[in-house]
């Protein structure tokens, strides 16, 4: 792989690391928009456990994502593998996208894996309202940095079925690593008024989600799916607030 750092002045802040990783030319040629994209970010103050809380923990993710649209839980596979939904605000004027996923998760010592890619389930088919968007590979690695403190690493590699602008793409998830560190911060006050025994993530046993066989899924490609070209949207039509910035 060739890693391609973002530059940045050395006086600026550096909350956020990212690079491109080419993964072959014809692909990139094709779509520049599928390029996996690779984060960074080291959070303070927030302990590896928690970050992994507030990645798995779709009520708070209702508070904190102010991207989110709808987002629940389909069914479980395993003790540790799920399928979910996920539908997200685009800035306008691009069309909203939705996404649903497999989804399993590890416990590594003292650090924490979540990965995910796109699935199809016959009783959640594409939506007239949204674009049906797909995971080739996304994953968080939650490295803990002592007792009180983590580094939060993100790789995804997304088709958003259509020609996106790159410069949406990377600015988005840039601006959601943020989020996600913010959201830690304020995890463990909210959720100590909100179930704070309830995390069926760590613990299975509470997990109550209909079992989902194996069968039922099939891998989602990309091509059976709506593609549209918004490549050529500028990005002063983008609307994106301080927050999200």
């Amino acid at each position: 792989l060739t890693h391609l750092p973002l530059a940045h002045p050395a006086h600026a802040p550096r909350p956020v690391w990212a690079c491109l990783a080419p993964v072959s030319a014809s692909l990139t040629a094709s779509r520049p928009s599928i390029l996996p994209l690779q984060l960074r970010i080291t959070c303070k103050d927030v302990p590896a456990t928690t970050l992994y809380d507030v990645l798995h923990d779709t009520q708070y993710r209702k508070k904190w994502d102010s991207n989110v649209i709808e987002t629940y839980d389909i069914g479980r596979l395993t003790a540790n593998a799920d399928v979910g939904y996920y539908a997200w605000k685009c800035p306008s004027p691009l069309k909203n996208r939705d996404f649903v996923t497999l989804r399993s998760w590890l416990p590594l010592g003292n650090d924490y894996m979540i990965i995910n890619y796109s699935v199809k389930h016959p009783k959640y088919p594409p939506r007239k309202d949204f674009v049906r968007a797909v995971s080739l590979q996304t994953g968080y690695l939650v490295k803990a940095n002592g007792p009180l403190a983590c580094t939060l690493y993100y790789l995804t590699q997304v088709d958003p079925r259509g020609e996106h602008p790159a410069w949406h793409m990377s600015r988005g998830n840039a601006a959601a690593m943020k989020k996600i560190y913010k959201a830690g911060l304020k995890y463990q006050e909210w959720k100590q008024k909100h179930k704070p025994g309830f995390k069926p993530w760590v613990y299975p046993e509470q997990n109550t989600l209909p079992s989902i066989s194996l069968a039922e899924l099939s891998l989602q490609h990309a091509e059976s799916l709506e593609n549209i070209d918004e490549s050529g949207l500028a990005e002063d039509r983008m609307h994106i607030s301080d927050d999200e910035a």
